[in-house]
């Protein structure tokens, strides 16, 4: 991760939007975007990877974004958000061609691959395991998919 004045202001925004939030293992929702953004190697991708869900998730809006961050960063974080009603696989497809909304998207599908962060958690069933595991594997093909904006046919 870099340490910059926006990326600062980011880890702050994204940690005050996400607090008291959990996630599926309960542990405090904001180690998932933070994991994200430590595998980030400039300052707007580490931005964008810090508030990727903010939107989706929290009661902050793109206008709240846009306000404190650059439109680099906050295009991101558009492209980022999948919209209630808009099929998720669209969703991934859309943002597919640009490469650091790709970077981040396919650094978040990693995570949230890990079936290692669930260890000690009773609540998680192996049907929801796999429906998860063949939505994960699905977008990562669509995201490296070599074949040209446009083209992606869906399988």
């Amino acid at each position: 991760m870099i340490y910059t004045s926006m990326t600062n202001r980011a880890m702050r925004v994204a940690y005050e939007a996400h607090l008291g939030q959990k996630d599926r293992s309960g542990q405090p929702y904001i180690f998932h975007p933070y994991h994200l953004a430590e595998q980030m190697t400039d300052e707007v991708s580490t931005c964008a990877a810090l508030l990727h869900d903010v939107v989706e998730d929290t009661g902050l809006t793109l206008e709240d974004l846009q306000r404190q961050f650059p439109d680099e960063v906050t295009e991101l974080v558009r492209l980022l958000t999948h919209e209630d009603g808009t099929d998720y696989f669209e969703y991934v497809r859309a943002l597919r061609d640009h490469p650091l909304a790709r970077k981040i998207k396919l650094a978040d599908i990693e995570h949230n691959s890990d079936e290692t962060r669930f260890a000690g958690c009773g609540a998680i069933s192996e049907e929801w395991l796999a429906g998860r595991r063949e939505k994960y594997r699905k977008a990562k093909e669509i995201l490296l998919d070599p074949a040209p904006a446009g083209g992606y046919e869906s399988r």
